[in-house]
């Protein structure tokens, strides 16, 4: 029995790849099954047209554990391998004996998990020792591969009564940073099997402790530990299966069970996808909001299996950022993976994927939001600020496909509106699409500046998150129409007649504005007479890109950084008693009209919701009234 050397690498690959390539230890139970299975699909295969292949036994997966010996062991009755097989796919490391007979047999649509070279090697994170014993289907002799790691391996004949093959991993003893103890407890590797080996098309079996009670009617309980050969996975998913086969309500229970939900989904998308790159999904909107979708620490991310082994828990790259809040499963056998199979080696196949998700859950969305309003409005008092923030996100790139899922609150309709229903109930004479924008829909219906267009019987989309004005200055518009702040400057709310009226009595009070601009040079850009007034004295609005609703937002980000702020316009109603007070003392008495005007302006700044900088003076100037 001569001791062979690995033929392609060295001991430094062997460490490199054990202590590497894989990030978690627990994976070893993966790659081991998925090698079982691998050889059961081949013996299936030839089994088609070689009579000798053909096994009366059910072919099945068995695991065993003996925790006195420290050893695992995973037995197949597949296809099995001869001596020249075992030499060439375990002699020779990332060499695959799974992808060598997936190419022979290209034309055939065999499933074949484990392409990727290495993963029996990965054994060897948890195991000081491995044996192998095979026999192949055809064969009456069988081998024993042996090694204790890169320095080599033996071949043997031994004895083995059945078809198949069994790998045997001796585990490594605890140190003080792992415990590989852990491995030989019976519930830990069937969580493990559970959790990476669910949904592997035959059967894995153990031997499973069990407790049942001896005693007779009447009697008091009598408890006794026994063992029972049970199978751990449930072998075909869910989401592999045709629509007609699972109802909605297994997919809801299957979506509360898996993610641990208490409310049921939004919305449950299914995908069966052939073409460039083949794949199955199952994907479910939230009907709740995580607890922690807000913060740094939510994960994105869908389960990715590759034939029905998973792969990743989370493969971030599957969904794009607006649409993190999904859910759900892919499955795929035409994804090319690395020798881990935890990275994948072709981004242009999850593009491929991720591009079609996030085009079936816009669909899904949609057929939500026309056909179900009701609940797309409970969807989106959960993640609509979600979308709001992929509109803004990559500099608009997304604003195309996330425009039409956008709804707001609506002044003529007391509820949400979609844009494309506000366009269509626009008057003829209407040139904008008007918002106002505060803490609240109550405040905001309470301003100053809404009040003329109201009277103009323009409806107004009132914008209560942060991210609006921002959202909308990206889209700029929709279907034509331009976005327009009913506090803008220009918001154009007045006739031709009103604008002269205007623009005369600015003219008028010129001399008035410059000294109210020199009481509040430090505060404001400027002072005008207001074109958007109508019952109110005052109000503050903003010139250029950074609204006032913009300034709250910079000031409420952590950090004493100077943040950007509105440059403040203060407006004045000319038709109202304030005005006319403010007038006659500018005329009478130059420090009254001081007073008056820093008045005036600590007013303009309760109503726009912004602090007042010094509210001791603001109320000494109002007792000083009396």
């Amino acid at each position: 029995m001569a001791k062979r050397s690995f033929k392609a690498e060295s001991k430094r690959l062997l460490d490199l790849m054990v202590n590497s390539i894989y990030t978690n230890k627990e994976i070893f139970i993966r790659e081991i099954i998925s090698n079982a299975s691998d050889a059961l699909d081949k013996l299936h295969y030839v089994s088609l047209t070689d009579e000798n292949a053909r096994n009366n036994d059910e072919l099945h997966i068995e695991i065993s554990i003996d925790k006195e010996g420290r050893r695992i062991t995973v037995s197949d009755n597949g296809i099995g391998m001869d001596m020249e097989e075992l030499d060439k796919n375990l002699g020779t490391i990332a060499k695959s004996g799974s992808f060598d007979f997936k190419n022979e047999n290209s034309d055939d649509k065999t499933d074949i998990i484990g392409q990727f070279g290495v993963g029996f090697y990965s054994a060897f994170m948890i195991a000081d020792k491995v044996t192998v014993l095979t026999k192949k289907y055809d064969s009456d002799v069988a081998y024993c591969w042996e090694s204790s790691g890169a320095d080599g391996y033996t071949i043997t004949e031994c004895d083995k009564d059945t078809v198949g093959t069994s790998v045997i991993m001796h585990v490594k003893e605890d140190t003080e940073n792992e415990k590989y103890s852990e491995y030989l407890e019976n519930y830990r590797l069937r969580t493990l099997i559970k959790t990476y080996s669910d949904y592997i098309r035959y059967p894995i079996k153990m031997e499973v402790e069990k407790t049942r009670n001896t005693a007779a009617d009447g009697e008091e309980p009598k408890y006794e530990q026994y063992t029972e050969v049970e199978t751990l996975n449930s072998m075909i998913p869910i989401w592999q299966r045709s629509k007609s086969e699972v109802s909605d309500e297994e997919c809801v229970k299957y979506y509360k069970d898996k993610f641990f939900d208490h409310a049921d989904p939004s919305a449950i998308i299914r995908v069966s996808a052939e073409g460039i790159v083949s794949y199955k999904a199952m994907l479910f909107v939230p009907g709740s909001l995580p607890y922690d979708y807000y913060t740094k620490e939510f994960k994105k991310g869908l389960q990715l299996y590759s034939s029905g082994v998973l792969i990743m828990d989370k493969c971030e790259q599957l969904l794009p950022e607006h649409f993190r809040f999904v859910r759900g499963v892919v499955d795929s056998q035409d994804l090319s993976l690395n020798i881990s199979r935890e990275m994948l080696q072709n981004d242009h196949q999850l593009k491929t994927i991720a591009n079609n998700i996030e085009k079936k859950v816009k669909a899904e969305l949609l057929k939500l939001l026309n056909n179900e309003f009701e609940k797309y409005e409970a969807f989106w008092k959960n993640f609509g600020l979600q979308l709001k923030y992929g509109i803004v996100s990559d500099f608009g790139l997304h604003k195309d496909m996330l425009k039409d899922l956008l709804v707001f609150y609506s002044s003529a309709e007391n509820k949400l509106t979609t844009l494309k229903d506000y366009v269509s109930r626009m008057k003829g004479d209407q040139k904008y699409i008007y918002y106002a924008a505060g803490e609240s829909v109550e405040k905001i219906a309470m301003l100053p500046q809404t009040e003329i267009c109201r009277d103009k019987g323009y409806e107004m989309l009132y914008f209560t998150d942060e991210v609006d004005e921002f959202a909308v200055n990206v889209l700029m518009e929709f279907e034509g129409k331009k976005f327009k702040s009913v506090a803008a400057e220009d918001a154009e709310l007045q006739s031709q007649a009103e604008k002269e009226e205007t623009e005369k009595q600015r003219e008028e009070n010129k001399e008035l504005l410059a000294f109210i601009g020199e009481v509040l040079k430090d505060s404001v850009k400027s002072v005008i007479i207001s074109d958007k007034l109508k019952s109110h004295a005052v109000c503050l609005s903003s010139e250029g890109p950074v609204t006032l609703e913009m300034e709250k937002y910079f000031a409420s980000l952590p950090g004493d950084e100077n943040k950007p702020k509105a440059d403040r316009v203060l407006e004045l109603n000319a038709a109202h008693s304030a005005f006319t007070a403010l007038k006659n003392a500018f005329v009478n008495d130059k420090t009254k009209a001081e007073k008056y005007s820093k008045i005036l302006y600590a007013q303009a700044l309760i109503v726009a919701g912004l602090p007042i900088d010094n509210t001791v003076e603001y109320c000494d100037l109002v007792c000083d009234l009396f």
